[in-house]
């Protein structure tokens, strides 16, 4: 029988055999018995009558199924490696010509099997990750294709430089369509915001879908979560004081997103586009506010292998209800992720020290990758790097919502800050990215944190 490996999938990973399929091993086999076979079916047109699916347990058959199904599409040998979108084959063999015994056998029939190695019920890993300026060492368990259609049940724990946290999710994908899943999570999340004094533990349950819709990608969410808010120092101000206590939080949540960039941390070419929205108070709780904000990013090769982007980001926060915006809620601007040049989210609105957040924002960058001096290392480890000029600008403020949006607008113009410089920026394999750049910050207003001079950065999402 002519041997193949079913694709690599998450949640259900299905490695071929460790591989128990050896190329010499299928070249003596080819060679031996099927060449001549071989040569003739691939110019001739072929039938896919059978296919039979080896080394399966516990998954159902009805899963692979989907992933498959074109198989029986293909018109000759050739084809039928070309019509497997979700299989990969590992080594192509020449048993497909084999005639097929019964009744309803045609003489260029085929009989294709897929031998699968299921992944092991449970398994364990270690690795660590890169947040926005903050590393985590991540501990987690795993038990893929619990109930045998590619379902996995996910434990992880995660201890950080300013947040640990833990939490259990549990992923059901659609068979035949993974990117339509559903998520359910239950976690105990427990961070530190020393720019505002402020501690954080937040206890929640929260569900989302996931379903692509032509060229777009979108995400529903529901989430409940008690907030409990406390001062980081003694020397915490007053307004965050006022803020420290018990919330419940029941909210809404909507994300669309257009990305067809060729990667997500050196992107040469391509556009994202996601917009979210969020409503809070309307399914329970005591926090009552429409959020939205968005992202955008545009990137254009030039010549020498260099690349142009330009990114906007922009949100705003609408109390409901009468009540006022929770700190917890609030957006913060600032720092070697976003206007670079000043410190950590040190940009707005603040009390003896202590940054409170805004109810609107808006920041914007433009950038000039190339790479490095010299070329050194091409072609290998200096590809990971990039020489990196900015320019970025933004402003976070409250808003009055009884004045009209041309004082929004008016407001959000003013004090603007800006800055510009040159860096180099290292990728971290398709995850993260670092950055060590010579900012030089201008438009500093009183209050502000700035970082004149070499400032360093370690996150997934840049401005």
């Amino acid at each position: 029988m002519g041997t193949v490996h079913a694709r690599s999938m998450d949640p259900l990973p299905m490695h071929g055999r460790d591989m128990g399929v050896h190329p010499d091993d299928m070249i003596e086999v080819q060679e031996a018995e099927h060449e001549t076979k071989q040569e003739v079916l691939e110019n001739k047109d072929v039938v896919v009558q059978h296919v039979n699916i080896e080394g399966l347990g516990r998954t159902k058959e009805d899963l692979l199924g989907y992933e498959i199904s074109e198989v029986f599409d293909a018109k000759n040998l050739i084809d039928v490696s070309m019509k497997e979108p979700s299989v990969s084959l590992a080594v192509v063999t020449v048993c497909f010509g084999l005639p097929l015994p019964g009744a309803d056998a045609l003489p260029n029939g085929l009989d294709v099997t897929f031998e699968v190695t299921e992944m092991k019920r449970l398994t364990g890993s270690y690795n660590t990750m890169v947040g926005n300026n903050e590393g985590s060492m991540v501990l987690g368990v795993k038990l893929p294709n619990v109930f045998g259609r590619a379902e996995k049940l996910t434990f992880q724990f995660s201890y950080g430089t300013k947040e640990t946290s833990y939490g259990l999710s549990f992923f059901k994908p659609q068979p035949g369509n993974f990117e339509r899943n559903l998520t359910l999570n239950l976690y105990k999340v427990t961070g530190q915001f020393p720019w505002s004094s402020l501690k954080e533990t937040d206890r929640g349950v929260s569900t989302e879908l996931n379903f692509p819709l032509w060229r777009t990608n979108h995400t529903l969410k529901w989430e409940g979560v008690w907030r409990e808010l406390g001062c980081l120092a003694r020397s915490a101000s007053f307004a965050v004081r006022e803020e420290s206590g018990h919330t419940l939080k029941s909210a809404l949540s909507h994300t669309m997103s257009i990305d067809n960039r060729n990667s997500a941390i050196f992107p040469k070419k391509g556009a994202l586009l996601r917009i979210n929205q969020e409503l809070a108070g309307y399914t329970g709780g005591d926090a009552s506010f429409l959020k939205e904000d968005f992202e955008l990013q545009v990137n254009r090769r030039l010549v020498w292998d260099s690349v142009l982007s330009a990114s906007l980001w922009g949100g705003c926060l609408l109390p409901i209800g009468g009540r006022p915006s929770s700190i917890a809620d609030r957006f913060y601007l600032g720092g070697p992720t976003s206007v670079r040049g000043f410190g950590m989210y040190s940009i707005g609105p603040q009390s003896e020290g202590d940054y409170l957040g805004g109810e609107a924002y808006w920041a914007g960058g433009l950038h000039l990758y190339t790479p490095l001096p010299f070329r050194p290392g091409r072609g290998g480890f200096g590809d990971l790097f990039r020489t990196h000029f900015f320019l970025n600008a933004g402003n976070l403020c409250n808003l009055n919502y009884g004045e009209g949006p041309r004082a929004h607008l008016q407001r959000l113009a003013e004090c603007v800050r800006w800055s510009y410089g040159a860096g180099i920026v290292l990728r971290l394999g398709n995850i993260a990215r670092l950055e060590l750049n010579y900012c030089i910050p201008m438009g500093v207003q009183s209050g502000d944190r700035i970082c004149d001079g070499v400032q360093f950065g370690a996150g997934i999402r840049f401005l």
